[in-house]
C-alpha cells in the first residue's frame, strides 16, 4: 500500500492509515489486558464465596460428629482428607502466583494489567531449552497429585464426579488447532500474557474449590439419600390395645418405621426413670409389668440436633393378665369371711386396670385391687362382693362372688403358753400368766385377758381379775398338794383390736403340780 507508483501524497495518506491500524491494534491489545484482569478479580471473589460455604460444611459437619458420631464420624474423616487435599494444593498455586507477582508491591502495580503483558517471567519458571524446568514438572505433579487423591477417595461412591475431576486435572498432550501435540503445560502456559496466566491460575484455584464444594454437598447428599431409602425401613404393626378378649375382632394398622443404627439417644426417660440406652436406634425396655390389667408407658426421648434438644414424646399402655399355664384352683368351702377382724381381699378383673367393688363392709385398703372386709355386725350368714370394671375398648364387664360369715373360733385357754393338762411345779404357777390362743386360725390376733376363775379341789372358787394369780388364788395354791390338780376356767378373753367382738367360749388349763 506505501509501494508502486504512488503520488507522494498518496503514500502519506498510506502511512497514516498503517499507522491508525497500529494504533487500533495496540488499543485493542490493552483492552484485552485489561479484561483478563478483571476476570481475574471475579475469580478471586468467587473463590472467596466458595472457601466460605465450604468452610460452613466443615463445620457443620464438625458439629454432627458432636451430636451423632457414628453417622457422621466416617463421612467426617472423608471429608476430612478431600479438604486437606484441596487447601494444599490450593496454596500451591497461591505461592507461584506471590511469586509471579513478588516485584509488584504496590497496590496499583497489582492491578495496572495494561503492563502485564510480557510472558517471560512465566516461561523462566516453567520452561528451559525446550524442556520442563523443575519448578514447571512440579506445578504438573501437584495437579496429578491433587486429581489421582480425590478421585481415589470417591471413585467408589461417587464414579461420575470422579470421572470429571480426572478429566477437569487432566495433564495429557494437547492437539492445538494446527494439528500439533503439544505437552500440556506448554500448550496452556508458554507465550501467554502474565495477566492470562494469572487468570488461569486462579481459574485452577476456582476449578478446586468447586469440585471440593460439589463432592461435600454429593456426600452429604448420599448420607440423606442413605437415611430415607426404604431399606432403611421395617414394617410396624401398631394394634389398637396391646390385649384382645376371646370374640373381639382385632383392631390396628400397619406403619413403616426407619431404623437407624447410627442414631444414639441423649436421654430416654421412662415412667419417670431415666432408661440407658446402649444399642444403636433402639430403647431396650426391662421394668417389673405391675399388676393384672392396663397400664401406660409415659415418658420422652431427646436427643441433639443442631442447637437445640428435640424431645420426642413417649406414650403408649399394655395389659398385664394372668399367665395362662396358671391354674385357678378355688376351695368353695372355704370362701369365708370371719366377724371381729378386718378380713384382706385382692379383686381384680384380667385385662382391666380399673375395678368396682362393693359389699357390706368392704372398704379400699391401699394399692391397687387391695380391699378389707369388716362383717363383725353383719348378721346374715352370708355376703356378696359385686365387682365391675370397663374394659379398654369402653364395654363394662361385671361379675360376683358370694362368702360365708362365721365367728371366730373358740379360743383355748393356756398357761404360761401351754394349753390342756400342764405340769409344773407350783412355784412356777404363782408366776405364770393365763392366756388364750386360736389354734390353727389363719388370720395373726391378739387377744388379752380380763379376768378367770381358779379352783383347788375342796377349797372354793377364786374369781381373779387380770391374767395373774393374785393373793387368795396364791393363798388357795400354797394349800394344795403335790400330784393335785387345779383348774383355770371361765377364762375372760377379748380381742385386742376389737373389744366389742364378743369372742366364743374359752376351753380351760388343768395344771398338776409337780411339788
Amino acid at each position: 500500500m506505501a509501494s508502486g507508483k504512488q503520488s507522494p501524497r498518496q503514500k502519506m495518506i498510506n502511512l497514516m492509515y498503517l499507522v491508525f491500524i497500529a494504533m487500533l491494534a495496540l488499543n485493542m491489545s490493552k483492552e484485552v489486558l485489561t479484561a483478563f484482569g478483571l476476570m481475574n478479580e471475579k475469580l478471586a471473589e468467587s473463590n472467596e464465596t466458595t472457601t466460605q460455604r465450604n468452610s460452613a460444611f466443615m463445620a457443620g459437619l464438625e458439629e454432627k460428629v458432636g451430636e451423632q458420631p457414628a453417622k457422621y464420624a466416617p463421612l467426617k474423616e472423608k471429608a476430612d482428607k478431600i479438604d486437606e487435599l484441596s487447601t494444599n494444593f490450593n496454596n500451591y498455586i497461591e505461592g507461584i502466583k506471590a511469586e509471579l507477582t513478588k516485584d509488584r508491591v504496590e497496590e496499583a502495580d497489582r492491578t495496572d494489567y495494561e503492563t502485564m503483558d510480557r510472558s517471560d517471567q512465566l516461561d523462566e519458571m516453567f520452561f528451559t531449552g525446550g524442556r520442563n524446568t523443575v519448578k514447571g514438572e512440579e506445578f504438573v505433579q501437584q495437579i496429578a497429585t491433587y486429581r489421582d487423591g480425590v478421585a481415589s477417595l470417591i471413585e467408589n461412591e461417587f464414579s461420575s464426579i470422579a470421572s470429571n475431576v480426572k478429566n477437569e486435572f487432566a495433564t495429557e498432550p494437547v492437539q492445538d488447532r494446527n494439528g500439533i501435540t503439544k505437552p500440556w503445560l506448554e500448550y496452556h502456559y508458554q507465550g501467554y500474557p502474565m495477566i492470562a496466566s494469572l487468570t488461569k491460575l486462579t481459574q485452577l484455584q476456582a476449578d478446586v474449590k468447586t469440585t471440593e464444594s460439589e463432592i461435600l454437598s454429593a456426600m452429604l447428599s448420599g448420607q440423606l439419600q442413605s437415611e430415607v431409602s426404604l431399606t432403611n425401613y421395617e414394617a410396624i404393626v401398631v394394634p389398637t390395645k396391646t390385649a384382645f378378649f376371646s370374640g373381639e375382632n382385632f383392631t390396628g394398622k400397619i406403619v413403616l418405621g426407619r431404623v437407624d443404627k447410627t442414631l444414639k439417644f441423649d436421654n430416654v426417660v421412662v415412667n419417670g426413670r431415666k432408661v440407658e440406652s446402649n444399642e444403636a436406634g433402639q430403647v431396650s425396655l426391662s421394668f417389673p409389668a405391675g399388676n393384672v390389667g392396663e397400664q401406660d408407658i409415659k415418658g420422652e426421648i431427646q436427643f441433639k440436633e443442631g442447637d437445640s434438644v428435640v424431645s420426642i414424646p413417649i406414650s403408649s399402655s399394655y395389659a398385664v393378665i394372668p399367665k395362662p399355664n396358671s391354674a385357678v384352683i378355688s376351695a368353695d368351702k372355704m370362701n369365708v369371711v370371719y366377724r371381729g377382724v378386718k378380713n384382706p381381699m385382692t379383686i381384680s378383673i384380667p385385662g382391666v386396670s380399673s375395678v368396682t367393688a362393693n359389699a357390706p363392709g368392704l372398704s379400699p385398703a391401699g394399692g391397687a385391687g387391695n380391699y378389707v372386709m369388716d362383717v363383725t355386725t353383719l348378721q346374715a350368714r352370708e355376703v356378696t362382693i359385686n365387682v365391675s370394671g370397663k374394659l379398654p375398648g369402653g364395654e363394662t364387664v361385671s361379675d360376683s362372688k358370694s362368702f360365708r360369715v362365721k365367728d371366730i373360733p373358740s379360743p383355748v385357754g393356756t398357761i404360761r403358753g401351754e394349753d390342756g393338762s400342764v405340769k409344773m411345779p407350783r412355784n412356777n404357777l404363782e408366776i405364770a400368766t393365763v392366756g388364750a390362743a386360736l389354734q390353727d386360725f389363719d388370720f395373726d390376733i391378739g387377744l388379752s385377758i380380763t379376768g378367770f376363775s381358779f379352783k383347788v379341789s375342796g377349797q372354793p372358787t377364786i374369781n381373779v381379775r387380770g391374767n395373774k394369780l393374785d393373793a387368795p388364788a396364791k393363798a388357795a395354791l400354797r394349800r394344795a398338794t403335790r400330784g393335785e390338780t387345779v383348774q383355770i376356767f371361765d377364762i375372760e378373753a377379748q380381742l385386742a383390736s376389737n373389744t366389742g367382738y364378743k369372742l366364743k367360749k374359752v376351753s380351760p388349763v388343768f395344771v398338776e403340780l409337780t411339788n
